[in-house]
């Protein structure tokens, strides 16, 4: 899965370096204010990539004194500023400068210039886009997109996928722009566009800062997993019952697992460490990312009869 996320980070990472350089000196040659934008919205998403990477590689740094329980959710946090960026430096200076555009429009000039130059980062961006599809389609099957977004536990897939889509259509509306200021010669529609490239990237760093906010948080497990693990507990030598069952997602391939079991009163002390060690074993061979797993014995009757009294 890491392998997969890098690869998919480094195609976008080097397509967005070459296309940033083509789209400023495009717009160093005729002035394009939604050329400038799109110059800027893909340096953003060159650093992204960037920072995407160094929180992949911080977030494997081996538990310490101080993080006992590891640096996993470093890449929940390095993918959360991923999306400020996105909001700040791209959607805030692509407005600005539509706006400065509305109000002193200038003519475009060597439109032809930045036709050719939005036309080979369309296939640019395309191409990593694709990948970025191909990958996450791997990873969340045949589930409906939203859907596979907001149960997704690995932000680099989706964040890599949705600076993919806002780019693509940030350079749409830029060609489009570019071709109504030229042929109406209308040089305001030129900052037009640059102000819905603006919203756009605004849009997708909003989405992407509420989805990882909640990994921030902590989130559960998917359903399915913590019904396996339910299921491999209960089938645990001795167990009578189990309750309070809970999880939490460290990192994209680190869960936590807490639960409170009710064994059979027969069990001596080292019966009952024997049966916790092997459900323990046993979850964790099934569930790869499930990397702790803390049972609590308690004894079920005697806690409903203190509360009948």
């Amino acid at each position: 899965m890491a392998g997969g996320s890098k690869k998919v980070v480094f195609a976008a990472g080097a397509a967005n370096l070459g296309i940033a350089v083509a789209k400023f000196v495009g717009a160093a040659l005729t002035g394009s204010s939604a050329m400038f934008a799109e110059g800027v919205h893909s340096l953003v998403d060159t650093s992204n990539q960037g920072l995407l990477l160094l929180g992949m590689k911080r977030s494997q740094k081996p538990a310490d004194a101080r993080h006992p329980f590891g640096y996993s959710r470093e890449i929940y946090f390095w993918s959360f500023v991923v999306a400020v960026l996105l909001f700040g430096a791209g959607g805030a200076v692509a407005i600005y400068e539509g706006i400065h555009k509305l109000h002193a429009p200038e003519a475009i000039e060597s439109p032809l210039v930045n036709y050719v130059i939005l036309i080979v980062a369309i296939a640019l961006e395309l191409g990593s886009f694709l990948v970025a599809l191909k990958e996450f389609r791997a990873v969340t099957g045949g589930r409906h997109w939203w859907t596979a977004v907001r149960e997704a536990k690995d932000p680099v897939l989706y964040t890599v996928l949705f600076e993919d889509t806002a780019a693509l259509v940030g350079l749409v509306v830029a060609l489009v722009g570019l071709g109504l200021a030229h042929l109406l010669d209308m040089p305001a529609l030129d900052g037009v566009a640059s102000i819905v490239i603006g919203a756009v990237l605004i849009v997708a760093s909003l989405i992407l800062a509420r989805e990882t906010m909640g990994l921030i948080i902590g989130e559960a497990a998917l359903p399915g997993v913590l019904a396996d693990v339910e299921r491999l507990i209960r089938a645990g030598e001795g167990v009578e019952q189990v309750r309070d069952i809970n999880s939490v997602h460290l990192g994209p391939h680190d869960i936590v697992v807490t639960a409170a079991v009710d064994f059979n009163d027969g069990l001596s002390a080292g019966d009952v460490e024997r049966s916790i060690a092997a459900m323990t074993a046993a979850v964790m061979a099934a569930q790869a990312d499930v990397k702790r797993v803390y049972l609590a014995p308690v004894s079920l009757a005697a806690s409903h009869s203190s509360i009948a009294r």
